[in-house]
């Protein structure tokens, strides 16, 4: 058997992380459709869009007829276990960490006998992470940072986020929500809670909408934080920092670096 036919060679991809890795190793011909979300790189328009995130168009992955489909998380559990009901390969993962992202990667690319290519790729990654721990020592200040993932109820930073945070000279006020919290009701919180923190940034990054920076001066007691006050509350990309793959490495990295540069400068 060939290398050729002993891979799979017609993926379909239910979120982008995957999408980004195959272009990156430069497979992205293994890749047969993607999902709506997908925007990275640019080339991803090339490829049929076959899913949202909680839903998939299930005529359309079989009419691609994939030998592998690959998902995340709890929230897409129902679509796999349709697709799998019909006879298909799927692949769920969970990784919520930046160490599960690099073993996630490391996955796939075996998935479809890359493995020197993998490993290439993910030493990049790691290079960055030295990077961003280099610069970090720099700072003579580490911000308290409240990171909103979404606003109704208040939900804090996912793992790999907050741990980004923390690595680029950060403390991320609810570290210990993030850090224990894998699904999104673990990490609620209440403006009490953000008030008592007092925060000194707010990254916010809703998932699948405009952040409103506004609506943050109209919260009932959050003119108070300091954050606030001192209009230090950005909008975040959520095709990078809620992306559970290597954009929030290789580019959120960046972001967070230069956020804390001016407020150390």
């Amino acid at each position: 058997m060939t290398k050729e036919n002993s891979y799979p060679s017609r993926i379909v991809c239910m979120t982008e992380e995957s999408v980004e890795f195959f272009h990156g190793i430069g497979r992205s011909d293994v890749i047969a459709g993607v999902s709506a979300y997908a925007v990275r790189p640019v080339e991803v328009g090339q490829h049929p869009v076959v899913s949202a995130f909680t839903h998939a168009n299930i005529k359309k992955i079989t009419s691609l007829n994939p030998d592998l489909i690959l998902g995340f998380s709890d929230i897409q559990k129902d679509i796999a276990q349709e697709l799998i009901g019909m006879g298909f390969d799927v692949y769920i993962s969970n990784q919520r960490s930046i160490q599960d992202i690099l073993r996630y990667l490391k996955v796939i690319g075996g998935m479809i006998g890359e493995q020197q290519k993998t490993e290439a790729y993910i030493a990049r990654l790691l290079e960055k992470i030295n990077y961003a721990k280099i610069e970090a020592r720099n700072f003579h200040f580490r911000p308290k940072v409240y990171i909103e993932e979404w606003n109704d109820p208040r939900i804090c930073g996912i793992k790999w986020f907050s741990e980004l945070v923390e690595l680029c000279g950060g403390e991320d006020i609810f570290a210990d929500k993030s850090q224990f919290g894998s699904l999104a009701k673990d990490r609620f919180v209440s403006s009490e809670e953000v008030i008592k923190f007092n925060p000194d940034i707010i990254l916010a990054c809703w998932c699948g909408k405009k952040v409103d920076l506004n609506d943050f001066n109209m919260r009932v007691g959050w003119s108070t934080i300091k954050a606030v006050e001192m209009g230090q509350v950005f909008e975040l990309a959520p095709e990078i920092f809620l992306q559970p793959g290597p954009a929030p490495i290789l580019e959120g990295i960046d972001t967070l670096l230069n956020l804390f540069k001016q407020l150390n400068s």
